[in-house]
């Protein structure tokens, strides 16, 4: 009997009381932990369930043995006659697991609570429909509310844009009567 189970984006084969690394789990050494996402499961008589993605109603418990890291992994890059060379060493944490067994997953009580929870709103009368005259009436004040806000936010781009462009002008007109006063005074002297 063994299945195939994703435990922290990874699918590993797991049998009774075998042991396997897996990505680091935030659960603490000696602590039991179990992983209802089960992909395939086949038993001893030889049927298979495949789970579409998942089978339902199967987990996978497990203990947490220890928390370790792997061997050094040499990350070496470089690039030939260019003089750059990069050497980097990493170890990925994992956690030991043993698994205990692969068992029926208990029924959710959260699907009663909610079948529950959908006889009390169908007992609820719902509240009277807006009459027609009603909607209506809202309808023009959102467009006004709108309207009245892109109007606001074309005024505050106009008054962006108009001192800028009046300011190079206003520079011009200055620079413009000196060089009259000056033709000005050129003749003048002339005559």
């Amino acid at each position: 009997m063994y299945a195939i189970v994703e435990i922290a984006g990874k699918q590993f084969r797991v049998e009774k009381d075998q042991k396997i690394k897996v990505p680091l789990l935030s659960v603490e050494s000696g602590k039991k932990v179990s992983f209802d996402r089960v992909l395939f499961y086949a038993d001893d008589a030889g049927k298979t369930q495949i789970g579409s993605p998942v089978v339902s109603g199967l987990k996978v418990e497990a203990t947490v043995l220890e928390h370790g890291k792997d061997k050094k992994i040499i990350v070496f890059k470089k690039k030939r006659r260019k003089g750059y060379q990069k050497k980097n060493g990493h170890r990925q944490p994992f956690s030991l697991i043993q698994i205990e067994g692969i068992a029926q997953a208990k029924a959710k009580p959260a699907k009663k609570e909610t079948a529950a929870k959908a006889a009390k709103a169908e007992e609820k009368p719902k509240a009277a429909p807006k009459s027609a005259k009603a909607k209506t009436e809202e309808a023009p004040k959102a467009a006004k509310k709108t309207a009245a806000a892109k109007t606001k936010a074309a005024d505050k781009t106009k008054k962006d844009a108009k001192p800028k462009a009046a300011k190079p002008a206003a520079k011009a007109k200055t620079a413009a009567k000196p060089k009259a006063e000056k033709k000005d005074s050129a003749e003048e002297k002339e005559a």
